[in-house]
Formats: C-alpha cells, structure tokens, sequence
C-alpha cells in the first residue's frame, strides 16, 4: 500500500506557515478497505505523533463494515494510543446503521468523528460514489444523536459546496471544515454567513498553503478567523474524557 508521507515534511510545511498542531489521519479509500490495510495506515499516524507529540495529532481511521475490528482498533488508537477522533470514508454513509455503534463510541469516549463528504453534480462522480455522505445526511445523523461531535470534511473538496451548507443549515450540531484544494471566491465568507464561524474548523487537505491562504484572503473578522483558525478545535478536544 502507498505509505504515508513523512512526519518530517508535514512538519516543516507547518513550521513555515506558523502551524502548531495538525489533525492527521491516514485513510484506505477503498470501498474494500479490508482491517489490516487500516491498522498498517493508523501505525503510520502512531508513529508520526511518537516522533512529534503535541504536534502531530491522530485520528483513527476505521471501516465501519468490520464492526469488531473498528471498536478495537478504536481502543488501540484512540484509548491507548492518544489518537484524538476517529476518520470515516465513505465505506458507508454517515448515517447509515452500520455506523451507529462507531458514533456511540465517540460519544462515550467525547471524541469528534471526521467524515469524507461531498454532494458530487458529475454523473461519472455521482455514479462511482453512491455512498459518499452529503448534507441530508449528516442532518439524519445529527438527529439521532445531537450529542455527537460530527464534523463534514472539506467544503472545498469538489462538488455543489453551496447545496453543502445550505442542507447543514439544518444540522446545527455538525461542524464543517474548510480544506479542500477549492479555493472559489466566497466560500469561507458564506460558511460563515450561514453557519457561523463558530462551527468552522481550519483544514488543509495536506495543502497548507491553499489552506491558511483562503482564511487569510476571506473577508471575515480576525475574531472569527482565529475561532476558524483553532480555538473551535480546541474546544472539541477539551471535551474528551480519556
């Protein structure tokens, strides 16, 4: 399997941008992702965050279509490895049953879960991913459990992004981050419109600069930039309960 790029890299890209702490995680984006292709992925995120502790943070990467091996390599990387959150592809959509005990989990342990999302316009995307999570969906979730910290990953990974946050209007217990390599003009100033900027979190996509460069270019407040930036997330960790 393509292994992950090193520590040393990300590390430096953070030290020019004056980033101090990056959320990371290692995920198998086959549909197939089979437990010993994941658990190999998560190693490599253990092993990062022993080389750069405080800097470098985990979330464990599961497929929920293998429930026991998900919960215990929860254990492994959340509970005894000081992994942060658990990462979700979309294996299955978010609120899809099979999901239902990860998210029980998460609850328990007062950890977010991050999920692949995208609501796809292209018919060969639409056909090719008929599981990935959109709006509607992480609405459907965040009903049935309120409580959980849910965050919709990468507004600016591809897709309407608009439909996005118009269908999350009505979920207003989900966060929604901003990586992704579109940079179109007025995304982060409509996030933050519609959703606020304190359900915001700064992403990057492994693209720093594309990243920190559409926060600094929006025309937001330097008090909603700095809750986007990291204080939101602080928050998030300061609820786990391990």
């Amino acid at each position: 399997m393509q292994r992950w790029p090193t520590a040393d890299v990300l590390v430096e890209s953070m030290r020019r941008l004056g980033i101090e702490q990056c959320c990371c995680s290692h995920t198998v984006v086959r549909e197939s992702a089979d437990p010993q292709e994941i658990r190999e992925g998560n190693d490599d995120i253990l092993g990062a965050m022993q080389r750069y502790p405080n800097i470098i943070l985990g979330q464990c990467h599961v497929n929920p279509a293998y429930a026991q091996a998900a919960q215990d390599e929860i254990t492994r990387c959340v509970v005894d490895g000081g992994m942060v959150g658990v990462k979700l592809y979309f294996q299955y959509r978010i609120d899809e049953p099979l999901q239902f005990p990860i998210v029980e989990r998460c609850i328990d342990l007062g950890v977010h879960i991050l999920m692949h999302a995208s609501h796809p316009t292209a018919p060969e995307n639409i056909n090719s991913r008929m599981r990935v999570s959109s709006g509607e969906h992480f609405v459907e979730i965040a009903k049935r459990y309120p409580e959980a910290m849910i965050v919709c990953g990468h507004i600016g990974g591809g897709g309407d992004w608009e439909w996005q946050i118009k269908a999350l209007r009505d979920a207003p217990s989900v966060y929604l981050d901003t990586s992704g390599s579109v940079i179109d003009q007025g995304m982060i100033e409509r996030c933050v419109r519609d959703l606020g900027a304190g359900r915001l979190l700064f992403g990057t996509d492994m693209n720093h600069v594309r990243g920190v460069g559409k926060l600094l270019d929006a025309k937001i407040t330097k008090r909603q930039r700095r809750k986007i930036f990291g204080e939101n997330f602080k928050k998030i960790l300061d609820r786990r309960r391990i």
